[in-house]
């Protein structure tokens, strides 16, 4: 069976990151226009924009703070008049932030992972649903983490917004079921990237010994999950958080 999504329009918050930026191309390698949204890296995104353009796909860079209402509704109106309306949304983009214990987390970093986690989910369903709603199907895709599950020392702002996502993902997928929308999230554990093999820091073995396949995974795996519940291979699959972890989360 092959993922043909020629005719979709697919929005990746955050597909200028190291992880946004596979998934993009994963999803336009599959017949997929995609919007690739950037906050601030400008360059990267135009740059991955046109690599998708020149190699016979569709592809518009598009600036937005994720974590404002109408700066996500300015996209969406972008990304309409440039690509048509969007059947797929990946939530990917996240505020990154220094990881501490709950005691000497700075408050402002609770305040923006909610930000980045949760209301980003919200203002991107308010915005890119309706229209899915009108057509009768589509595809809303959030990248959450293993680390809400394992709740590790030092991750309580990130655990606590991730955990808030997920309660979300699950409420939207029962109210929106009925429309022919899957909700469904992609759950990552510490992923091999670009940045890894430049640096040639791809091994951890003390991270590897912990996780039953005993390794870490890598962009292009997890970019294979999103495309899977992107397509219609994925299309009795609603309100599911999928790890993709080697087995360091088991549901």
């Amino acid at each position: 069976m092959e993922i043909n999504l020629s005719g979709k329009v697919a929005v990746v918050t955050g597909a200028a990151g190291q992880l946004g930026r596979v998934m993009a191309r994963t999803l336009a390698s599959r017949g997929a226009a995609v919007a690739v949204h950037y906050l601030n890296s400008r360059e990267t995104a135009e740059r991955l924009a046109d690599e998708i353009t020149e190699a016979g796909g569709r592809a518009f860079a598009v600036q937005a703070d994720i974590t404002a209402e109408v700066s996500v509704n300015r996209m969406r109106g972008q990304i309409s008049a440039a690509l048509g309306d969007a059947d797929i949304v990946v939530n990917n983009a996240v505020i990154q932030y220094k990881w501490t214990t709950v005691l000497d987390q700075n408050l402002k970093d609770f305040q923006s992972q909610f930000d980045s986690c949760v209301m980003q989910s919200v203002l991107t369903a308010k915005a890119f649903m309706p229209a899915m709603i009108k057509k009768g199907g589509g595809r809303f895709i959030g990248i959450n983490t293993e680390c809400s599950a394992l709740c590790g020392a030092g991750s309580g702002a990130y655990a606590s917004a991730k955990r808030g996502m997920d309660g979300l993902y699950r409420v939207l997928a029962k109210e929106v079921g009925a429309s022919g929308i899957t909700v469904n999230q992609v759950a990552p554990g510490w992923t091999i990237s670009d940045n890894d093999r430049e640096q040639n820091t791809e091994l951890a073995p003390e991270y590897s010994a912990a996780v039953p396949l005993a390794r870490r995974g890598t962009d292009q795996e997890i970019a294979n999950a999103v495309l899977f519940l992107a397509s219609d291979l994925s299309s009795f699959i609603t309100g599911v958080c999928l790890p993709v972890s080697g087995g360091a989360v088991m549901v």
